[in-house]
């Protein structure tokens, strides 16, 4: 059975920090990387960051570039999302997900369930 589950959100003050952790199972690693997206309320889903577990190679979306960090401990087989320097347009719910291509188009095939992330100003 295919599994990703998310934990770490929360509420936090704008400036401050998050990490999110994605743990995965069910599935060969090597054929897929590990996105993270995001969905505020009233907007499509998009697209925070990925990893591809074989060679670490990441990918970020400009509005997140220089604030978070992705990060995968293959042993564990889960991601990390160290989110920093946090703002009010970051809140939304974040979902992990088994992707195909970890770039601009990256075709998820499984989900998480979601962590809610909430930055108060």
């Amino acid at each position: 059975e295919v599994q990703l589950v998310e934990s770490g959100g929360g509420l936090v003050q704008a400036g401050g920090s998050l990490r999110l952790s994605c743990a995965a199972s069910g599935f060969t690693f090597d054929d897929y990387a590990i996105g993270w997206f995001r969905q505020a309320p009233g907007k499509e889903r998009e697209g925070v960051s990925c990893i591809v577990f074989s060679d670490a190679y990441t990918h970020y979306a400009d509005s997140v570039k220089g604030r978070f960090t992705i990060s995968s401990d293959n042993a564990k087989k889960t991601v990390y999302l160290q989110m920093n320097s946090l703002q009010p347009e970051d809140t939304a719910v974040y979902y992990c997900a088994a992707i195909l291509d970890c770039g601009l188009d990256p075709l998820p095939e499984f989900w998480g369930q979601g962590t809610q992330v909430t930055v108060s100003s």
